[in-house]
């Protein structure tokens, strides 16, 4: 990684025209991924990727700039290209930077991916892909995924900082497709954590595989879900994608220090149910959204969004800090080095709550047990939203009854948080990616079983 002489003359370089922050976000990061279908491998990938962030701050102006060649004599140029961008020249001021300090990792690694051959991480998608494509006759298609990806990183600024991170990311990906009639109906299954190899001692791939194929061929026999507004049971896991999506995006900096969000300005207000408390926590050891340091350098932390329905945080990085008068909490994460950072979400989920699961289905006379979420779409501003549901049934009489597909939630975000009225105790999490400005980074969702009392259902 660079050595302090050279980041010392860059910052320096860095601050030619008044620049009153500047900061340094050097990476290199091995990525490999292969690819099964119809039990043939059909890709194999593996790539090294390196470059090195600049940014500086002048009040609340910033800009960006990215090289992916570290001679002193690019960076230097890359940095006053960027500083000229912020106004006119003025007398350089040298800055000196410490050694930099290695960012103990909290999420250990025990089988790093390069020292993992191939054949074995193969073997792993095989026993997925048999395990689906053997679950039922319905079951025509089968694809499967394997990426692992090794992240280092160098961060340091003209506050002092300069550290360094290593950062280690497995993940599993099985698409199953159910065909009968002439119509084809998915299903998916994605895990992934802060690991290495040893991810495989604590997630079973024939599992993982067989629940592809047992939703996509449920939805395959389902009928098409009734219209309506009704009473909604959301399962846990990738349930919490809803306020991920819905909610969490309006709780982000990006959108709160600009009024793009609902819940601008309401810090200390009611926006949920009393019985919601919501966290975002990038502390949980080696949880797929988990990380030692944000891409600030700064300790990632748990961050309470709502407790009790009350809105007690939002999720800040150093330039939303500065406009909202507000402290960064650890939440400025970026896909790479072409990416300035940004508030983002890490692990976050709406905690456990004291109804049992069986007692929310119970509840409900009329209305959806929504087991799985699929995709969907938000405004952060309004927070309107909506969401396929990729797994239903319909409750009758407190039972659940037939499958239904077809099925989406239609809604406004502060009005979802303040319609659940029962939170589960089963809380579980599940992995994704989120894109944004900042680009495509890992996360995870979560919740326990919720039950919206009323919400509109989409269907036929």
């Amino acid at each position: 990684m660079l050595s302090k002489e050279v980041i010392g003359k860059v910052l320096s370089k860095c601050m030619i025209t008044g620049g009153d922050f500047a900061e340094i976000y050097e990476e290199d990061t091995i990525n490999n991924s292969l690819g099964i279908l119809d039990n043939k491998v059909e890709s194999a990938i593996g790539g090294r990727s390196y470059g090195v962030g600049i940014r500086i701050f002048k009040g609340l102006k910033s800009v960006y700039a990215y090289t992916n060649a570290n001679t002193l004599s690019s960076l230097l140029d890359t940095a006053y290209k960027a500083a000229v961008a912020l106004g006119d020249l003025k007398n350089e001021k040298e800055i000196f930077v410490n050694d930099s300090i290695i960012v103990p990792n909290k999420h250990i690694i025990k089988y790093y991916p390069g020292d993992i051959m191939y054949a074995k991480k193969i073997g792993v998608m095989k026993m997925a892909y048999n395990s689906a494509k053997e679950y039922s006759t319905d079951i025509t298609k089968v694809s499967v995924s394997y990426s692992d990806k090794d992240q280092r990183v160098l961060i340091a600024n003209t506050d002092g900082l300069c550290v360094e991170d290593r950062r280690v990311r497995t993940r599993l990906g099985i698409s199953a497709v159910a065909s009968k009639n002439g119509e084809n109906q998915t299903g998916f299954e994605g895990p992934g954590r802060s690991m290495g190899f040893e991810m495989f001692n604590e997630i079973n791939p024939v599992w993982h595989g067989e629940e592809a194929a047992r939703s996509a061929v449920t939805m395959l026999h389902a009928k098409e879900c009734p219209a309506g507004k009704m009473a909604v049971a959301i399962d846990n896991g990738f349930g919490g994608v809803l306020f991920h999506e819905a909610c969490g995006h309006s709780l982000e900096a990006t959108s709160v220090a600009k009024g793009n969000s609902e819940f601008a300005g309401k810090m200390g207000e009611q926006i949920a149910s009393s019985k919601v408390t919501a966290i975002d926590d990038g502390t949980i050891k080696n949880a797929w959204g988990s990380i030692n340091i944000d891409d600030e350098g700064m300790e990632s932390q748990r961050n309470v969004l709502i407790e009790n329905g009350i809105l007690k945080g939002y999720m800040i990085d150093k330039l939303n800090g500065r406009r909202m008068g507000m402290k960064p909490t650890g939440s400025a994460r970026r896909q790479n080095y072409k990416y300035a950072p940004t508030s983002r979400m890490t692990n976050t989920y709406i905690a456990a709550g004291e109804d049992k699961p069986e007692d929310i289905i119970k509840s409900i006379n009329d209305g959806l047990y929504a087991r799985k979420l699929g995709g969907g779409s938000v405004n952060p501003v309004t927070g309107e939203f909506n969401f396929s549901v990729a797994e239903g049934y319909l409750v009758k009489n407190g039972a659940i009854t037939e499958p239904v597909r077809g099925a989406s939630l239609i809604g406004k975000g502060s009005e979802v948080l303040m319609n659940i009225d029962m939170v589960g105790t089963n809380i579980e999490q599940a992995q994704g990616m989120c894109g944004s400005s900042s680009g495509s980074i890992a996360v995870n969702v979560g919740q326990p079983m919720i039950r919206l009392k009323e919400i509109t259902v989409g269907g036929r």
